[in-house]
């Protein structure tokens, strides 16, 4: 994508003076219930109505989408309402379809971004086709494959093209339903500075109270809107419930939302210190996760040690770490000094951990 000086342009179209909004339930449901979302989220700053037709599900069981039916009621939505609509696509056969019922947002899922042979299907199925399609982020830590699954898609002569970022699978606890890991996006970003970016705080976080600081992240970030999950009754949603918000709640937070415009009167230097400091901030956060998952993982030694009757402090292993850590250190061009009072620091706080493990009656 050596020229991709078009592919902003439909975003710039839109005419916003906000934030672009993609909002909608995780699952079209029934007609009633799509209809009912639809009416209220005309009153807020949502342009693009979103909808699950078909629901990649990670075991069979579970609810996978009402199919080709709540694709009419996506277009009846659009009638009613005047907003765009916007559905996920997976296969050549839910693109046809989705053209069929003219939807004007077609996004290709995670678990799809994957897979270059069904990214380049879908691709085909595009071609000359004048629609917006975005494309989320592949399902684990990979940019080379998200810029890929982008590439498919331009490289067929789509240019209203987007990304998502709806976060990455991790094993192991976090805050998180799929970790932000930010630094991806903004890598994107630098590789393709003319791709419009959004973000899916609905999937990262997996809990509805943590859109809106996920939400300010990404503006502090310079991206360039949301898809966020709503429902009229988040509870009784039959997928996802957690996540999604009410229209109501989307109101009050795209308000609260502080866009940071550039004045003309900044100067680049202080633009670009404000966004890396963004992206110190973000990553501060993740050590502190990081250091929170390890103290974890001590507190789990700790408990080995007491039932088998073992010191907190072996001196052997503590020598090995630190002679460890201090050569990584040295590879990412960190000091000796800095390294062994960081470990020094954090072993410690390990010890306190195990501590308290070991001496709880």
């Amino acid at each position: 994508m050596k020229n991709n000086s078009k592919i902003n342009s439909w975003l710039t179209n839109l005419n916003l003076s906000h934030p672009l909004v993609i909002s909608g339930p995780c699952s079209a449901e029934t007609e009633e219930q799509l209809l009912t979302i639809a009416h209220q989220l005309k009153n807020t700053d949502t342009s693009i109505l979103r909808a699950g037709i078909w629901k990649p599900r990670t075991r069979p069981g579970n609810f996978e989408g009402v199919g080709k039916i709540g694709l009419q009621w996506l277009q009846k939505a659009k009638k009613e309402t005047g907003l765009l609509t916007a559905t996920e696509v997976a296969n050549p056969k839910h693109v046809e379809l989705a053209l069929q019922h003219d939807v004007d947002v077609l996004w290709i899922g995670a678990r799809t971004t994957v897979s270059p042979f069904s990214v380049q299907e879908i691709a085909e199925a595009l071609k000359g086709v004048n629609k917006i399609v975005l494309v989320k982020n592949p399902v684990n830590p990979d940019l080379a494959l998200w810029i890929g699954a982008i590439e498919r898609i331009y490289d067929t002569g789509i240019t209203q093209l987007g990304a998502i970022h709806r976060g990455f699978s991790a094993y192991g606890k976090s805050k998180y339903r799929n970790t932000p890991e930010w630094q991806i996006p903004i890598d994107l970003k630098l590789h393709l500075p003319n791709l419009p970016l959004l973000l899916d705080p609905s999937h990262i976080g997996g809990r509805r109270k943590l859109i809106f600081d996920l939400c300010q992240t990404a503006l502090d970030l310079n991206y360039d809107g949301f898809m966020i999950e709503a429902h009229h009754q988040p509870d009784e949603a039959w997928s996802d419930a957690k996540q999604q918000i009410t229209p109501k709640v989307l109101e009050e937070i795209t308000k609260k939302l502080i866009v940071r415009k550039k004045a003309e009167s900044e100067s680049e230097f202080t633009n670009t210190i404000k966004l890396l400091r963004s992206q110190i901030d973000a990553t501060d956060t993740k050590i502190l996760q990081v250091l929170g998952n390890r103290m974890e993982i001590a507190e789990e030694i700790g408990r080995l040690k007491k039932e088998n009757n073992v010191a907190i402090l072996q001196s052997k292993r503590w020598d090995e770490i630190l002679e460890t850590m201090i050569a990584i250190g040295n590879e990412n061009k960190l000091s000796k000094d800095f390294v062994e009072k960081l470990f020094k620091a954090i072993h410690q706080e390990s010890i306190a951990h195990q501590k308290k493990v070991i001496n709880k009656n």
